[in-house]
Order: C-alpha cells, then structure tokens, then sequence
C-alpha cells in the first residue's frame, strides 16, 4: 500500500463540551500542573540514537535552570496522577531521567522519563497535544481491545501512559527472522486477530512502527501478542485499507506470514473468533460504549468526503446497505460495532439496540 493513499496530514479536532463531560464522568479528565505548550520552551537539544547509532527521530530537550526545577516537579506529579493517587509521597524516589521531543509525526509528543532512585526502574509516559480522534482511539481501545490503557486529559493536553512491547518494525527486522515454526505459527494467528480488530473497530494507520509485539514466556513456549501504539487515525480516512494493516507494505512480512503457515479454514475461524471476543466486549462494556459513541456520533472528526467515501466502501465490503445511513463517522463505526454484534453474538436484551 503506498503512502499516497492516505491523508499528507491528518488536522487535530477539538474536544467538544459533551465529550469533555463523559471524561469527566469515567475520570479521564484531571487538572495537571504543566501543558504540552510549557515542554515546547525549551532551549537546546540534542539527537538521540539507538544502539546502532541510528537517528530515533527523537531529540532530548534542555531546558533553563530556572524553569527546570518546576517542570520536573510537574512532570512528577503527573506520574503520581497518572500511575497512583496523586500524593506528594513518592516524589522523593522519583527523578525525571530525560524529557525527548518527536519530530515524526502528526502529534509531536514528548516521552518523559521517569526513574525510582530506590532501584532504577524505569516508567515513561507521553504529554501530548489533545485531539479528539486520539482520544476516541484511545477510549475504543480500552472498551473493545483485550488491553487497558491509561491516559488523562486537562484542556489541550493529554498524558499517555507508555505501552511496553518491542516495535514492530524492529520485531520483523532482527527476531522474526530467528524464530522457530511454531512461533511463527503463533505469530501469524495473533496477526490476522490484530488485523481484525483494527478493520472491525476503524483503527487505521497500523504500519510496523505503529504497533508492538509483546512475548510472554508460558511454561514450554512463547506467547505473543500484538498491540497498538498509536491512535492518531481512529476514524479519519476514507479508504477502508487504511483501516485494514494487512495493506500497508510495512506488514509484508507478517502477511507473508500468515499466507506460508495459515490455511484458509484457520484465518476465517480466528478472524470469527475475534468478532466474537469484539462483540462480548460491546455487552460488557455497553453502558459506557453507548454513552462514547454518541458523542462521536455528534462529533466532527473527518472531512464530508472522507465520510462518504468509507461508507460506500463498507457497503460495498460488507454487504450491509445500513451503512448508506451513516452520516458521520461515529454513525459508520457504530454501525460496523452493530454488525459484528448481530452476526457474531445472540442478545437477548433489546436495549443495548435501541439507541
């Protein structure tokens, strides 16, 4: 898939009043000491590589000893926020290691590094410029993905807590290859369920680098999992293969996985099986699904062209002529969130419908 086929530059939207309440309501919105706007004044910095002496496209800031002291002292309050209650108890085993700056990409985050001086454990956590598409992103995957993911939002700032995981560009680079066939087999499987839930739930944007493998040892093999990192495009495109991973020509290798050590009858039954965990998670979390997806259904988060365009083709994919309905992009994901539900999970409750 070429780059071509998505947005130059995807705008940042506003948080609109209702969706402020519901952050509210669900404690995802809290007054912080220090803002996105306050990390940009900072004085100098420098490029920080990897351990190939590779350029991160990250930099480290420096900021002046006058305002050093206080953005510290904020940025550790934010991790007492983000992680625990918010006391000033444990400041005294926090130290803030290295605030970087992203040139890459549409949000531009700072990574803040923060370290326990009692055994140098290392947390990061993510100040970011707030965007409405973000924050749906980040809320539908903490409702409908197997992950929690924390993060808080005060005006125009959001902090993200880090997810852990091994980049998936560097995951296909330098581990795939070494793995043996049973890993790979695992690999594959939790491929085509990522690829999935993405399509399912309209997450685009998941080349390799927006994504994580995570192995877990259990007892005589290895577990993997796949998550995803970045949030940006929740919603936005009109192409559906956006939405799709399996087009982006980052993941050729894990598509070429899944067609050497998948049969047919296998990639069916686990993209089944994720509808199926996809529309549980819709009856278990219904309450607040419903609350969410109203205020996108009332949101502005893509362009008319955009709406139209990812609504014929989910028609056209899907064989569902509800789509032609959809009139904004909160309507097309509900009505993709409605069709996994009815094809893939019998409720007997007609409430969760009638809304």
């Amino acid at each position: 898939m070429s780059d071509r086929l998505m947005s130059k530059r995807k705008p940042a939207f506003p948080i609109n009043e209702r969706l402020k309440a519901y952050l509210v309501k669900y404690n995802r919105s809290t007054k912080i000491p220090v803002f996105y706007e306050d990390l940009l004044r900072f004085s100098g910095s420098i490029v920080v590589y990897d351990e190939n002496d590779e350029d991160t496209l990250w930099v480290r800031c420096y900021y002046p000893d006058h305002e050093r002291s206080d953005i510290d002292t904020s940025l550790k309050r934010i991790y007492t926020i983000l992680y625990s209650d918010g006391s000033d108890d444990s400041f005294k085993f926090l130290n803030i290691d290295a605030i970087d700056y992203c040139t890459f990409g549409n949000s531009k985050p700072f990574r803040v590094k923060v370290r326990n001086i009692l055994n140098d454990s290392v947390t990061y956590f993510y100040v970011k410029k707030a965007d409405a598409s973000r924050i749906y992103g980040l809320e539908f995957e903490h409702l409908l993905s197997p992950h929690r993911i924390g993060f808080l939002v005060y005006r125009d700032t959001l902090i993200e807590e880090h997810i852990s995981g091994i980049p998936g560009d560097v995951f296909i680079n330098d581990m795939l290859p070494t793995c043996d066939d049973r890993d790979k087999t695992y690999i594959a499987k939790q491929f085509v369920k990522f690829n999935e839930r993405c399509t399912i739930r309209l997450l685009g944007d998941m080349r390799s680098y927006n994504y994580v493998v995570i192995p877990t040892h259990d007892f005589d093999h290895v577990a993997y999992q796949i998550r995803a990192i970045d949030f940006d495009q929740q919603c936005f495109e009109g192409k559906l293969k956006v939405y799709r991973p399996q087009f982006f020509k980052e993941n050729y290798a894990m598509v070429k996985l899944v067609a050497d050590y998948l049969q047919e009858s296998s990639i069916e039954q686990y993209q089944k099986e994720e509808r199926s965990q996809v529309a549980k998670r819709l009856i278990i979390t219904q309450k607040r699904y419903k609350q969410l997806i109203r205020c996108m259904i009332a949101d502005e988060i893509s362009t008319r062209e955009n709406v139209k365009q990812l609504r014929r083709e989910l028609m056209n994919f899907s064989n569902d002529i509800s789509f032609k309905r959809a009139k904004s992009m909160g309507h097309i994901l509900k009505t993709a969130l409605n069709f996994v539900k009815r094809n893939y999970q019998d409720i007997s409750s007609k409430e969760f419908e009638e809304f």
